[in-house]
């Protein structure tokens, strides 16, 4: 995503209760760029996306934007905005699953590194969804071995 660059905030400067810190959104930026990945989905499931990305909540704004593919193509898709966001960093288990998502994509790992070297704030303490998602990943291994 050409002339955006990866933000992490606070809406309306409230934490988020889920990740403990600062979550993820995209603003203009002209000669940044985000690397992520595109999924195709059937129209008829974006009310979903809409809900689990907080847009009824009024949290994020669903945006057109145009992506650049490695193969050269240019695809319009659709992406998530932070409405009325306070700057804020992410908690640790915010930003190892972006990392992870990263990796586990195969985005450049110039752009992985960039990603690692995010400051966090450092939050210690539980974060019930993280322990979820590393929950999922072990049995996931249990089950592929």
């Amino acid at each position: 995503l050409q002339d955006f660059k990866l933000e992490f905030g606070h809406h309306q400067g409230r934490t988020s209760s889920v990740w403990h810190g600062g979550t993820a959104t995209i603003a203009q930026s002209p000669g940044d760029e985000v690397w992520g990945i595109v999924w195709k989905m059937n129209t008829c499931n974006l009310s979903s996306l809409d809900k689990q990305e907080g847009v009824e909540d009024g949290i994020y704004v669903p945006i057109e934007v145009n992506v650049h593919t490695q193969a050269g193509k240019v695809l319009t898709c659709r992406s998530y905005q932070m409405k009325d966001y306070v700057s804020g960093p992410p908690s640790p288990q915010y930003k190892k699953v972006i990392c992870m998502g990263a990796k586990q994509n195969g985005l450049p790992t110039d752009y992985q590194e960039k990603l690692e070297a995010i400051e966090t704030n450092n939050y210690a303490g539980p974060v019930p969804i993280m322990e979820e998602i590393e929950a999922a990943i072990k049995a996931e291994k249990i089950n592929s071995a």
